[in-house]
């Protein structure tokens, strides 16, 4: 029975994201949502200027209702574990969607600022620890290869506050080519899918594959030449969601394998700017990393299959860990 659901739950958040899009995207066109393309950025990118973006709603839309008509119906509550995970999707969500509002809509360029992004970040943060840890849930931390851990007591909180707010920056910054962050998020949420069953852990996994089917069902119409961008809606909720369930299933080491891509992509602009300011070169022709490649001479979707071909094998790499070691 709970293989079946796993089952409906991918091809129901696959089908609303699929059957919304083509409502939702000629909506955004005609309130002129459309994507500002930055002027240092790829040449070859000014022609996407225009395209609809804050698509990340589709994707909340669907993640949230999934979620809970398959956990209403197949489960015998709703469990804190699911609780947490729709807060930390929506409450992210909702943050990059007046970030993007701000830019769309009201034509300030840069959204919300640095400080206030981070402000809003850190406060859902401790929300969660807060509810994490009334709940009794554990504040240790394990290592891989082993069954080694350390209690972080109440500096498990700072764990909680890192994780969530650079996941969720990381996966935004990802986010700069057609279907890059949709095809990896896909496969990551994926791992984690088949990591929360191994544990027994069955609302987790209900809703990664309920990410799994809304992200797959976006790639239809985000995929090269893109029809509409997820916006900061979209990426500050996924890489909220999955730090979430990396700390939710104890995986939150696993969690730097698993979104190797991520941080590689936040590696990349990290290395990039500290390069600069203290030897004035470059590493990079342009960060994040997917920026480099296309410079490089690299198709845009020679790139994105790459991008995602290695978050396949760190993903895979991530399940044996966990599961053979």
């Amino acid at each position: 029975m709970k293989e079946q659901v796993i089952f409906f739950t991918i091809i129901m958040g696959f089908l609303i994201s699929v059957l919304l899009s083509p409502i939702f995207i000629p909506f955004l066109r005609r309130l002129k949502f459309g994507q500002s393309i930055r002027e240092e950025g790829p040449k070859s990118h000014q022609k996407k200027s225009g395209t609809p973006t804050m698509g990340g709603v589709m994707i909340l839309f669907s993640i949230i209702i999934t979620t809970l008509v398959m956990i209403a119906k197949f489960a015998d509550h709703t469990p804190v574990t699911a609780f947490l995970l729709l807060f930390v999707t929506f409450g992210f969500g909702l943050l990059g969607f007046l970030d993007d509002f701000i830019k769309v809509v009201l034509k300030r360029n840069l959204g919300l600022t640095s400080r206030q992004k981070l402000l809003g970040q850190i406060i859902i943060s401790v929300i969660f620890y807060l509810i994490y840890k009334h709940t009794g849930q554990s504040t240790e931390i394990k290592f891989p290869f082993g069954d080694f851990s350390i209690d972080l007591g109440w500096g498990y909180v700072l764990l909680i506050i890192f994780w969530l707010v650079g996941f969720s920056n990381a996966v935004n910054l990802t986010d700069g080519l057609d279907g890059l962050v949709s095809g990896t998020a896909a496969i990551a949420f994926g791992a984690f899918a088949v990591l929360a069953w191994n544990q027994n852990q069955f609302e987790i996994a209900v809703f990664s594959v309920a990410v799994v089917g809304a992200v797959l069902g976006f790639l239809v119409f985000n995929a090269h030449p893109a029809k509409v961008f997820m916006g900061d809606t979209g990426s500050l909720a996924l890489g909220g969601a999955i730090a979430a369930i990396a700390i939710l299933t104890k995986l939150e080491i696993l969690l730097i394998i698993i979104g190797g891509v991520f941080v590689i992509e936040t590696l990349s602009v990290i290395l990039q700017v500290a390069s600069f300011k203290t030897t004035g070169k470059r590493i990079f022709r342009m960060s994040p990393l997917h920026h480099h490649y296309e410079l490089v001479g690299w198709s845009e979707w020679r790139v994105v299959v790459t991008f995602w071909s290695v978050g396949l094998i760190l993903a895979i790499l991530g399940i044996y860990i966990e599961v053979w070691l």
